[in-house]
């Protein structure tokens, strides 16, 4: 079976790249890298080239990049999403994942944002779910946090290129604001 897995960033792939290959072996693996959420663009091509090296180290040869930087588009959706930014950029990169799933005869999709414990993995799920059954591919849900400290030891062994915030202008500023004022 062909699963498209959504990839965030190299970190994050680590852990479930890992479990998929011991736990679900039935699975041949395909990477795909659709982030037009991050910001600057410097971080966005910092974290496709760490995702590069990462695949090609790991031999995962089967790696779809999306290299479209529609900035604007993701802003335009974050600032008037009712649900919140965060919904809206998971929908939108969720939706994405599932349409090129379909339109490449995948079997289903996941997503490496299940991994980390910094994101809203309820969210996640949902908007994943309400993509599959848009585009009508299956989902493949799975909680990938268990092995989250793993990857985060793998990468830093690795010396891969580990981002302090989620990726976009919203949580650079919150993390950065907060860091500032926690210094005063």
């Amino acid at each position: 079976m062909r699963m498209l897995l959504h990839v965030c960033c190299g970190p994050c792939a680590v852990s479930p790249l890992n479990q998929l290959r011991e736990e679900h072996s039935e699975y041949e693996v395909t990477g795909y890298f659709y982030n037009p959420n991050i910001h600057p663009y410097k971080e966005f091509a910092r974290r496709l080239d760490t995702l590069k090296e990462f695949a090609a180290a790991i031999g995962l040869n089967n790696l779809v990049i999306d290299e479209r930087y529609t900035l604007e588009e993701f802003l335009r959706r974050a600032l008037a999403a009712v649900d919140g930014r965060c919904r809206s950029c998971y929908d939108m990169r969720m939706r994405q994942t599932a349409s090129y799933a379909k339109e490449h005869g995948f079997d289903c999709f996941s997503t490496t944002l299940l991994v980390s414990p910094y994101q809203q993995h309820e969210l996640i799920r949902q908007a994943a779910q309400a993509a599959a059954a848009a585009e009508g591919i299956p989902f493949m849900y799975i909680d990938f946090r268990p092995g989250w400290q793993q990857g985060v030891k793998i990468s830093r062994q690795l010396e891969m290129y580990r981002q302090p915030y989620c990726g976009c202008i919203f949580s650079e500023k919150d993390r950065y604001c907060k860091s500032r004022q926690e210094e005063r």
